[in-house]
């Protein structure tokens, strides 16, 4: 389910999403309002023939999402589900994300023999008004056939999301030139520093030009807060389950927080090396922060990401001296993965560094303000 809010003067977005696989028959365990937690049984099918046996499955991965569904009373609320895909014990697990809709039912055994249906309604940072992909479920997962269709369709339901991100970033792109905007879309694990590096870059540009800023995290509005104590508009998007920003929800965020013209808006993306690289927002360039904490391996682990980068900043170089790590290993991996990207090593918290990544940014936005002009 897709959920959007904001709050009266609040500066933040609220998105909901979650990751779905259908599974065969299990049981949930389902927390309810007041701390009751119960188990359910699930049946699903696959597009069988009329009175084809339900085939049940034992399950060897695990993933969540949660539904809202009424019970006798007329009250609606969450269930977290953790659903699975079977075979024989030690059959490796089939696992899949998803950035797609789809609605489907499951029969619920409640307490004291009543069986009722819930519809649910899965999405992930579609476009507003995206259609949702209804199917049925009766097929054996355990079936190559019937696992390659599954997938087959999975991969038509995330291309289909891609291409509406794509169209919605270009979109953004346009507005962007118009208010000759320079946009960095700024990723990084959790905890490698962005918004420790966003507070010094924007202590040392205020004044220079207009500045914006759009944070994204799952949960809470401290780093909003944070860059709102430089002087700094700011506006916070949370993201519930969701593991990255889209181009929809910057494009929404839009409405509230006022484009800086002629200036620059920096996004902070939700920290993970994973999900964002895939979604582009519409930005001038893409920075990606590794600090020295996490060690020399990650451009290599985590290439796609690095490979989408127009820049990378290697963050806390003041803890050098104390870390068993090799400066030129980090290179040569960065140079492997990205090796058209300046690479920048610095300290937000000491300044070290920091003049030559501004120099970077000045100059993509001197460049960027000239070709908006021709």
């Amino acid at each position: 389910m897709h959920e959007q809010g904001q709050g009266q003067g609040d500066g933040r977005i609220q998105e909901y999403s979650h990751a779905h696989i259908d599974g065969g028959e299990h049981e949930h365990a389902h927390a309810h309002e007041g701390g009751g937690e119960h188990m359910h049984e699930h049946v699903h099918g696959h597009g069988g023939e009329e009175g084809q046996e339900a085939l049940s499955h034992a399950h060897a991965h695990n993933h969540e999402h949660s539904h809202a569904h009424a019970h006798e009373g007329g009250d609606e609320h969450m269930h977290e589900h953790v659903h699975g895909h079977g075979g024989e014990e030690g059959q490796e697990a089939l696992s899949h994300a998803h950035a797609h809709n789809h609605e489907h039912s499951h029969a619920h055994a409640h307490e004291g023999g009543g069986e009722h249906m819930h519809e649910h309604v899965h999405g992930h940072g579609g476009e507003e008004g995206q259609e949702a992909l209804n199917h049925a479920h009766a097929h054996n997962h355990d079936s190559p056939t019937a696992v390659a269709q599954h997938r087959a369709k999975i991969i038509a339901v995330e291309t289909d999301i891609l291409a509406k991100n794509r169209l919605k970033a270009q979109h953004n792109r346009t507005l962007f030139a118009k208010a000759h905007v320079t946009v960095l879309n700024l990723l990084s694990a959790p905890g490698s520093g962005k918004t420790t590096l966003l507070v010094r870059l924007l202590s040392m540009l205020r004044g220079r030009c207009p500045l914006a800023v759009v944070e994204g995290d799952q949960h809470t509005e401290l780093d909003a807060r944070r860059i709102r104590e430089t002087g700094v508009g700011a506006l916070q998007i949370n993201t519930g389950k969701g593991c990255h920003l889209d181009a929809h929800q910057l494009a929404t965020a839009l409405h509230t927080l006022p484009l800086p013209h002629n200036g620059v808006l920096f996004v902070e993306n939700v920290g993970n090396l994973v999900c964002p690289a895939g979604f582009d927002l519409g930005e001038t360039a893409r920075v990606l922060l590794l600090s020295l904490t996490e060690g020399e391996d990650k451009p290599l682990k985590y290439a796609d990401a690095f490979a989408t980068a127009n820049a990378v900043v290697l963050s806390k170089a003041d803890l050098a001296p104390h870390l068993d790590i090799s400066l030129p290993t980090f290179k040569n991996h960065l140079r492997q993965t990205c090796p058209k990207a300046p690479v920048f090593l610095l300290s937000s918290k000491t300044g070290e560094g920091m003049d030559a990544l501004v120099d970077w940014l000045w100059a993509l936005r001197t460049q960027t303000l000239s070709a908006e002009s021709r």
